[in-house]
């Protein structure tokens, strides 16, 4: 099963609008924490919704604890970054792939970089910074799903 992963979140509303993409979608959802917030956060449910209860939620201690499960099940990271040069739309996506995306304020560290098996980025016009997490979250995750016909499933 494909999978997000968020880095240290900052935004409760973030965090829950990708709990409900990942109810949604049919998606294991993977916290690095800390989290910016108490993840029992009152605008944390708001935001998810009921989806909270649907969604195949594993926190993580930390980057270490992380990685640690990471490596043990032999998934591949794929980091969304502005600091890369390859647009998502041309990445071959594999179905077990974790798709990992960095703080609303920070990205991630270096170290975090680094470790991804691959770096991806969402192509933009020229001068603009970046997109909204939960939005970058959703395009990634919608081309990850076509490739690996995860979308399958929903149709007969």
């Amino acid at each position: 099963m494909l999978r997000l992963a968020l880095y240290q979140p900052d935004i409760p509303g973030n965090t829950g609008t990708i709990m409900r993409l990942a109810a949604c979608l049919g998606l294991g959802l993977d916290v690095i924490e800390p989290a910016g917030f108490d993840l029992s956060d009152r605008s944390l449910k708001r935001s998810s919704m009921d989806y909270i209860a649907s969604v195949t939620l594993t926190r993580h201690l930390d980057w270490a604890h992380f990685e640690d499960w990471r490596k043990t099940s032999g998934r591949r990271l794929i980091l969304g970054s502005t600091k890369s040069a390859v647009a998502y739309t041309t990445f071959a996506f594999e179905p077990d792939d974790i798709l990992l995306f960095g703080r609303e304020s920070a990205g991630v560290p270096d170290t975090v970089h680094d470790t991804a098996d691959a770096r991806i980025l969402i192509p933009m016009v020229e001068g603009q910074r970046s997109l909204n997490v939960a939005m970058a979250a959703a395009m990634v995750a919608g081309e990850a799903l076509r490739q690996t016909r995860g979308f399958a499933y929903f149709v007969s």
